[in-house]
């Protein structure tokens, strides 16, 4: 077989990292837990930035949608400039300008301004993520150190989303909404100081020349096709939808026909013939689907069905991060000694059943099934995202360990978006098909009661006691249908990845 087809992955190469390697890695977790918890934040805070900002309905919208729709289009480019420019530069860059703007984004007068902080917060955000994951690369050459050192940047990564909503309930409780944003500047300031000393520059040593040609084409294939995935997830197949899906994998095409033909690409798109680099990119993009879309629903029933606040509803998810984070420690031993191809799918089954106990456990409404479900769920995806995030990384040669971590985040953002888009979609989908509105309910309290279970909730506070407690009901009996099946779908999403990777990821020899 090709020698590009599979990388050995037994092998435990290079020199062990010593005390400063793991202070390096202490200072690299800092944007990862503030990228994180700012993927969550946000949303704790916009009843409060609606009444403060009065943005109209399409402002409100791009205030949540503009950050990952920039930082999707500019990971792949900011991580090739990495491996040209030096990954602790842009870091450096990265996370001083995120900071700055964080403060200008916590004291914007008006939405407009707000918006366009926004936007400046996916641009330096795009220069974080990549580096973070691109240098413990470089820094832990030792393999079995490096699948430690990986297990903790995505420990960081679930704790930040644990901490989301419990950092952000508790800020909103006693400080304006604009504490949401200065959270970035104490937790970058450590990371200016501290990445100087610790982290050790890395580079590609033969990069090639800057194709800005290359960089609008990225941009021009991402950015369109993650709008039209929101497009699709809020308003169905629109006109404007469908032609920026097609608009964005026509420049993806074009993108990926001049990355084959230049000298030194951009992007190596060989990476994605090696079966352990595009099929541990699958898993990821898969499991943050499962994962995404499985908070999705469980949020909304915590908190509009079983009633909790949205901080308690925030603890209640803690027990399957928390599981999530030992999950992914705890696989590293275990991965000296299994292939991957095995490996994998035996931690998805966890998540397949976390899956399945949300479908046959749908109409309990309490709040013990969710968590015990989140929990088996979580030990699935910590563990399975270890092994394949540290399969991306070496699948690649180390010169190019920026663009590999830079695609490895997009599979994370486009996993988050298609989460919503996808499970979020269907469930909304199945709840608007299957609910019955109860005799007497006005016309425009049973539009509102339709659109969301969310409306629904608002529209049964508005009417009188008896009819309001039967159009909840029947709200609440319809969400759960849909939850129902769409935990199914879930399942299957889980099953999908369990069978790429038993396809994708033996070792090389096992291939043959």
């Amino acid at each position: 077989m090709p020698a590009t087809a599979s990388i050995d992955i037994t092998r435990t190469d290079g020199p062990r990292a010593g005390g400063r390697g793991w202070a390096a890695l202490v200072v690299l977790m800092l944007p990862v837990l503030l990228v994180s918890v700012d993927n969550t934040v946000l949303s704790f805070a916009l009843p409060e930035i609606s009444l403060a900002l009065a943005p109209s309905g399409a402002e409100q919208l791009w205030i949540i949608d503009v950050y990952p729709l920039v930082l999707a289009g500019l990971l792949v480019t900011m991580g090739a400039l990495g491996d040209r420019f030096g990954r602790r530069r842009m870091l450096l860059i990265g996370a001083t300008g995120f900071a700055a703007v964080s403060a200008l984004a916590a004291f914007a007068p008006t939405a407009g301004l707000l918006i366009a902080a926004r936007a400046l917060l996916g641009f330096f955000g795009a220069m974080l993520m990549p580096s973070t994951l691109s240098l413990l690369r470089s820094i832990f050459q030792n393999r079995d150190q490096r699948r430690f050192a990986i297990a903790v940047w995505a420990a960081a990564f679930s704790a930040g989303s644990a901490l989301g909503p419990i950092v952000g309930g508790f800020l909103l409780e006693h400080f304006a909404w604009g504490s949401v944003f200065l959270l970035a500047v104490p937790v970058l300031i450590p990371l200016l100081v501290g990445a100087p000393l610790l982290v050790p520059e890395s580079r590609d040593p033969n990069p090639g020349r800057i194709d800005p040609v290359s960089i609008l084409l990225s941009m021009a294939a991402m950015v369109p096709v993650v709008f039209a995935i929101k497009g699709f997830a809020v308003d169905g197949p629109t006109v404007t939808a469908v032609l920026s899906a097609l608009f964005g994998t026509g420049m993806g095409v074009l993108f990926v026909r001049r990355q084959l033909r230049a000298r030194i690409p951009m992007l190596d798109m060989a990476l994605f013939r090696r079966g352990a680099f595009s099929g541990a990119i699958l898993v990821n993009l898969l499991s943050v689907v499962a994962l995404v879309g499985f908070l999705y629903f469980v949020s909304q029933h915590l908190q509009l069905v079983i009633g909790l606040s949205p901080m308690l509803a925030g603890f209640a998810l803690v027990p399957g991060m928390l599981m999530m984070i030992v999950s992914g420690l705890a696989v590293v031993p275990i991965a000296r000694r299994v292939a991957p191809h095995i490996l994998v799918p035996c931690a998805l089954v966890f998540s397949l059943i976390g899956y399945l106990l949300v479908a046959f456990a749908s109409q309990d409404h309490g709040l013990l099934p969710l968590v015990v479900a989140f929990v088996v769920l979580g030990i699935g995806i910590g563990a399975a995202e270890t092994v394949s995030n540290e399969l991306i990384l070496s699948s690649a040669p180390p010169e190019k360990a920026g663009a590999a971590s830079a695609v490895s985040e997009t599979a994370y953002e486009l996993g988050a978006v298609l989460g919503t888009a996808i499970l979020g979609g269907l469930i909304t989908a199945f709840y608007r098909g299957a609910l019955v509105l109860p005799d007497g309910v006005p016309d425009a309290a049973g539009a509102v009661a339709r659109e969301t279970l969310a409306g629904a909730y608002a529209a049964a506070h508005d009417l009188p006691a008896t009819l309001g407690a039967s159009l909840w009901e029947a709200a609440v009996v319809a969400f759960e249908s849909g939850v129902t099946v769409t935990s199914l779908i879930g399942a299957l999403l889980v099953v999908g990845a369990g069978v790429i990777a038993a396809l994708t990821l033996r070792p090389r020899g096992a291939r043959r």
